[in-house]
């Protein structure tokens, strides 16, 4: 059975092919999975907020459960509800074990204190060998400083990328400082938006790179929609040749935070977003291009559909 050691650098990011950013039928998304396992990337990332855990379960099925090194998360604040958590991962992707789960999107010290009783049940699960690893997810650098040097915790998955895009509270200097502090103390880091939502692909390479050759990251996180981004990506981990088509197919595939027109401006999304990329205007709901992520969590906020990333 592998470990994360022998993890690949890059992680696939299933929030790519949840239904909140994806078009793309069970067949089609298991197929771009099953691409990417054959490059040789054995990593991947999903959530229960994700919705993917079919698309992993299905390649479970065709590829097998040992060759896989799977991580997830959820926003389980109890005993309770992290039991309903793992058991829904175990159930909807039919494995017996994941190799890491992460409590979502952890603000500070103290919304992981208030989630702790479902940490506790989950180190119960890592003590009984159905879990191996576990983790936090953030997008604070304090959070990353204040909980990351918890003994409790394995890995550490926070937003990293040149220019710092995405981190609410500080810049990339104030989170590698963050993070030389945890690894400091044995923790494993998991990065993600490496291109800051597509905010950072006129430079593609250069903004890969930076986080590749970071002494503070073990693995990336990345969402691939296409096979073009898959083989992009690899290419340039691989220091492999790079037609410039590769480059152009990164560049041209824009992606965006489309907001219906039936809005009715509640205000919830509005709420939801740690980036502050969205306001109201005239009573609806309105995005700063230039701040989004699309991380898709203002999505879920929405009770009426209002918000898909196109």
């Amino acid at each position: 059975m592998p470990t994360l050691a022998n993890a690949s650098k890059i992680c696939y990011g299933t929030l790519s092919l949840s239904p909140l950013q994806s078009q793309l039928n069970l067949t089609e998304k298991v197929s771009l999975l099953r691409y990417a396992f054959e490059k040789g990337i054995n990593f991947f990332d999903t959530a229960e907020l994700y919705e993917t855990y079919d698309i992993l379960g299905q390649l479970i099925r065709e590829v097998g459960r040992e060759p896989l090194l799977i991580s997830t998360k959820s926003y389980a604040y109890s005993k309770e509800t992290a039991e309903e958590s793992v058991n829904q991962a175990l159930r909807e992707m039919g494995t017996d074990y994941i190799d890491v789960f992460m409590l979502h999107e952890q603000e500070s010290i103290h919304t992981f204190r208030g989630h702790y009783t479902a940490l506790e049940r989950l180190l119960k699960y890592k003590s009984d060998g159905i879990i191996k690893k576990v983790g936090i997810s953030t997008h604070f650098h304090t959070c990353v400083q204040e909980v990351g040097v918890y003994d409790a915790l394995d890995i550490i998955h926070p937003i990293f990328n040149q220019f710092g895009m995405g981190i609410p509270d500080g810049t990339i200097q104030d989170m590698e400082k963050a993070l030389a502090i945890v690894k400091s103390k044995g923790k494993q880091v998991l990065a993600m938006k490496p291109f800051a939502g597509g905010h950072l692909t006129q430079d593609p390479i250069h903004a890969l790179n930076f986080v590749l050759q970071s002494p503070l990251v073990d693995w990336i996180a990345i969402g691939m929609r296409y096979r073009e981004e898959i083989d992009f990506n690899w290419a340039v981990y691989k220091n492999q040749p790079l037609p410039k088509e590769w480059q152009q197919a990164i560049k041209n595939k824009h992606r965006q935070l489309n907001i219906a027109w039936w809005c009715t401006g509640c205000g919830a999304c509005v709420s939801r977003c740690q980036q502050k990329a969205l306001s109201l205007v005239d009573k609806k709901a309105v995005v700063d291009p230039e701040k989004c992520v699309l991380c898709s969590y203002c999505a879920t906020a929405c009770q009426d559909f209002c918000i898909k990333i196109i």
